[in-house]
């Protein structure tokens, strides 16, 4: 479901309110196969919520379900970013996995679920009011739940208000052509147009997944997610698409060797301090950029827009990288892990969730707490798209989305071409 590192740093205000206003929610499920007896239960709990108000959140919310369950301990355990999947992946196959953990979703859940590594989810009529039957769908497997979703994250471009209008740039591209104009515009104040973290492969490789959203019809990025075969022309075309707009040289400086998220001289520090105007990323960018700006305030000429139009394209040009993060329950977890993860969608909470990580919360009664500009746009945009994807490196398992990523990073290294990163995954497929 996501791949952020959510250090979202928005002033937490209210917080402890939210928290001990949330009645004694959870636990009224069926999902009791691994439970306890009613005795003293612990469990553990992954996350990856670097520290600021959204870890404040976690701990909070975690001490507030052990206040409401005084039978219950949860131990919680913070796994950094781009270390979860590997760590994950090694504890589940050694039995030793969390009873709570963060679920990218996708071919990645898919794995697990044919592994037997994960729990399915009963859930009642109040979980299913406040989770939604649209978020659902990403967490459904043959007609059972694996996972229980708490924000929504649409993929779009976050850029400086400030740094376009001193480009003269008076709207956002809704094409690749004006995206390029802008470029153009932005180079001639002396701005980096675009920051990209190409150091960690993924955020280089969102662009061309976002190129291959327009390309590919959705039938076929779908029917890929069960064929695993990239043979389609559209795959390809991407890479050419990828390929020419870097002839433009959209992206900073030292773009291959720059960090996506930590410190200053990272792709979201070089936005949260005006050295770039731009950045592809998904909703968990303004908390990661806000933990980067001079003051560790949030950045107030942030805005936000979606992914180009591509000309000619199958894909639908309203369609939506992203997804919805969420959690999942290993095979052996108690019915008290996912009592928490009821009470975690709760209004209450999920007001509390939404101001810790400055995200969208997934239940729809906590959404008029989204009042921030650029997630009042991703909002709008994402209930208009015509469909959403996940990322690919989750749609299409870890094995493939690697490949995938390395394929991309070489192209914009000069070290590949385009039919590259379609051979490349498709050797990547073939291995299982």
């Amino acid at each position: 479901m996501t791949r952020k590192t959510r250090s979202a740093t928005a002033v937490a205000i209210g917080l402890g309110i939210a928290l001990a206003a949330t009645a004694c929610a959870g636990g009224g499920s069926d999902n009791s196969s691994k439970g306890s007896s009613g005795g003293k239960v612990s469990f553990t709990f992954w996350e990856n919520a670097s520290p600021g108000p959204g870890a404040d959140y976690m701990k909070a919310a975690v001490k507030a379900y052990e206040a409401l369950h005084p039978n219950v301990t949860i131990k919680m355990q913070y796994v950094q970013n781009e270390d979860f999947d590997g760590k994950l992946q090694t504890a589940l196959n050694s039995n030793s996995a969390p009873d709570v953990f963060l679920q990218r979703g996708g071919g990645k859940m898919q794995a697990m679920v044919d592994a037997g590594q994960l729990q399915p989810l009963t859930l009642t009529a109040a979980d299913q009011t406040n989770i939604g039957t649209a978020a659902l769908a990403s967490d459904t497997i043959d007609g059972k739940v694996y996972a229980i979703p708490l924000d929504t994250q649409p993929e779009g471009i976050y850029y400086s208000k400030d740094l376009f209008q001193r480009a003269g740039i008076t709207s956002t591209p809704t094409t690749m052509d004006e995206l390029q104009a802008d470029v153009a515009k932005l180079k001639a104040i002396n701005v980096a147009p675009i920051a990209v973290g190409a150091k960690d492969a993924w955020p280089a490789a969102h662009w061309y997944y976002n190129f291959a959203l327009r390309e590919c019809s959705q039938d076929t990025m779908m029917g890929t997610v069960k064929s695993l075969k990239f043979d389609d022309p559209c795959w390809t075309k991407a890479g050419d698409d990828l390929a020419s707009f870097l002839k433009v040289s959209p992206f900073q400086k030292g773009f291959l060797t720059t960090p996506a998220q930590q410190g200053a001289g990272s792709s979201a520090g070089l936005l949260a301090n005006h050295k770039a105007a731009m950045e592809l990323m998904g909703n968990w960018d303004p908390g990661v950029i806000e933990s980067l700006t001079p003051n560790q305030k949030p950045l107030p000429d942030l805005g936000w827009f979606p992914f180009p139009a591509v000309a000619g394209g199958q894909g639908d040009p309203s369609a939506m990288m992203g997804g919805s993060g969420g959690y999942s329950l290993s095979k052996n977890a108690p019915k008290e892990a996912f009592g928490f993860l009821e009470f975690l969608v709760t209004k209450d909470q999920q007001e509390a969730y939404a101001k810790g990580f400055v995200t969208i919360p997934v239940n729809k009664a906590a959404q008029g707490i989204v009042t921030e500009p650029y997630n009042i746009s991703a909002l709008q945009a994402f209930n208009k798209a015509a469909y959403t994807m996940q990322f690919l490196d989750t749609e299409y398992g870890q094995n493939v989305g690697n490949a995938m990523n390395t394929a991309v990073v070489n192209l914009m290294a000069g070290k590949g071409s385009a039919a590259d990163v379609a051979k490349d995954t498709n050797a990547a497929a073939a291995k299982g």
